[in-house]
């Protein structure tokens, strides 16, 4: 199955596709630090599949360099991560690194285009940040581009991703305009909105998970795939549980970290396998003095009443913790993470902003998230490690397509073709 990923982000989606043995012939990315991210993946894939991943932990345990780390999988001089955004100017040049990179690798064709453009345009949240600009938002229109690579590869699936909120951005105009442009390059698409809590992540996150088939298939292949769903049967603080107890403003790694084994969700969902011994990016961000209070209060009221912390009672309250007397705007900005129930709200690249709307629910360790629970919740494994800094790796994290999700999508696709 070999693969042309767009968009690509951190690997989210590429990482399922990775696990059934895809071959990739490009990563197409803007953000220089993801890109360094997918470099650093993509040399844990060829290490592994050359039974040298000790020198890949060598990197987690920082005995030697990443760029040791990149010249010893043949990471460095490849082209398969092209760190460049995609337009007008740069289509041509970006469409002849591909072809480069099938002649390297001996291959004739492109089998399935996989990505979405970047979702802050289409999004509800995104939409009502930007207000009135969002209308002339470049990034509404950058779907033209995945549609020109569809007809330059002319691949004989593609999956194309996106927030459920592409249904409603410009009235609906864009969605149907994004349909009819793929079904004039000669592709027929079924749509389905997925939840990631059906597939292994504890996590509610719904992605649009757009399918497409060259019109000239049988007609059979035009079903939908039935991916295959996993029983919900553990809780959030599973994914939570043996990482060890922090404060803001700290970094815990190394070997011997984790504060107990890892446990059967754990182990099911690939992020910590048995005798997995090494953390990394257990890093939090710091609080002042004002928010850990808040946090605590936020606990608190979760823990005894099952309720989110409302700012207009904790005005009432507790007015020395209120920054301003608006009890009307920004009434649900603290939310904790809730560790008795199968999963958590939807973890989104503003984490990289500030971390209160997702509060740890542990009361004695009052603070955000650190980077690798962040990461966990949307199933990265613990061998995953984001490139850049702290603000850039919980971007990369709350971006991404779950990893178990996409590995699900991965395995039926790879049936198909």
């Amino acid at each position: 199955m070999v693969i042309l990923d767009l968009f690509s982000g951190a690997g989210g989606l590429s990482e399922g596709f990775f696990r059934v043995g895809g071959t990739f012939v490009g990563h197409v990315e803007a953000d220089a630090h993801a890109c360094n991210t997918l470099r650093t993946r993509t040399a844990y894939w060829t290490l592994k599949n050359e039974n040298k991943l000790n020198i890949y932990y060598d990197y987690l345990l920082k005995k030697i360099s990443r760029e040791e780390l990149w010249d010893q999988a043949n990471v460095t001089n490849s082209n398969d991560v092209i760190n460049s955004f995609i337009g007008d100017d740069t289509f041509d040049d970006i469409t002849e690194t591909v072809r480069q990179n099938l002649k390297d690798k001996n291959i004739k064709n492109v089998d399935l285009i996989i990505g979405g453009p970047p979702c802050q345009a289409y999004s509800i949240v995104g939409r009502a940040r930007m207000k009135d600009s969002v209308t002339c938002d470049p990034r509404n229109f950058l779907y033209r581009y995945y549609v020109r690579f569809l007809e330059t590869f002319k691949p004989k699936m593609f999956i194309f991703e996106n927030v459920p909120g592409i249904f409603s951005a410009g009235n609906g105009k864009h969605f149907s305009d994004i349909k009819i442009a793929i079904e004039n390059a000669g592709y027929h698409i079924e749509v389905k909105e997925l939840i990631a809590s059906d597939y292994g992540v504890l996590q509610d996150r719904k992605r649009i998970i757009i399918i497409g088939w060259k019109k000239n298939k049988r007609k059979k292949h035009y079903q939908y795939p039935m991916f295959e769903t996993i029983e919900k049967k553990y809780l959030v603080k599973d994914v939570l549980e043996d990482l060890p107890k922090t404060k803001p403003d700290r970094i815990i790694e190394g070997k011997g970290k984790y504060r107990t084994e890892t446990n059967q969700y754990l182990i099911d969902s690939n992020i910590r396998e048995n005798g997995f011994d090494i953390l990394t990016q257990h890093e939090t961000r710091m609080h002042n003095e004002r928010d850990i209070k808040i946090y605590k209060e936020a606990i608190h009221a979760w823990d005894t009443k099952k309720e989110r912390l409302c700012y207009k009672e904790l005005y009432s309250r507790k007015p020395e913790l209120c920054t301003h007397k608006n009890k009307t705007s920004f009434t649900n900005r603290f939310n904790v993470i809730k560790s008795n129930l199968p999963a958590s709200h939807t973890i989104l690249a503003h984490m990289a902003m500030d971390g209160h709307y997702y509060i740890h629910p542990d009361k004695e360790q009052h603070r955000s998230l650190s980077v690798r629970e962040a990461a966990r919740l949307q199933s990265f494994p613990d061998d995953f490690y984001f490139e850049g800094p702290r603000t850039a790796q919980f971007r990369q994290i709350g971006n991404a397509v779950p990893p178990k999700m996409a590995e699900q999508i991965a395995k039926k696709i790879k049936e198909i073709i």
